[in-house]
């Protein structure tokens, strides 16, 4: 894509750019404890506490979050190891 041809359409550019990103959800599981999924987020994502209380109150009432976002190849490492604590997740394509 030219210059001239970004600039007829900078939506066009946009979305190729907004493609990359995706989302890691938690989602809620009725399950473990909030320490539980709190200390989870600390340690895998890089949550500083305040956040990961944030995002497990958020997904305890909405039934899920957006904890991340990022890279696909990223994200799935996280995603991995949060499976690995039996927390469920899912990674989404940002909309």
């Amino acid at each position: 894509m030219t210059s001239r041809e970004t600039k007829k359409n900078p939506a066009k550019n946009l979305q190729q750019k907004e493609t990359n990103e995706y989302l890691l959800v938690l989602h809620n599981d009725e399950v473990h404890s909030f320490d539980y999924v709190i200390d989870a987020l600390i340690d895998v994502c890089d949550h500083d506490y305040e956040q990961a209380v944030q995002c497990t109150v958020i997904t305890h009432h909405n039934g899920s979050c957006d904890i991340r976002k990022g890279e696909f190849n990223t994200l799935k490492k996280m995603k991995d190891a949060l499976t690995e604590r039996e927390l469920s997740t899912s990674i989404n394509t940002e909309s």
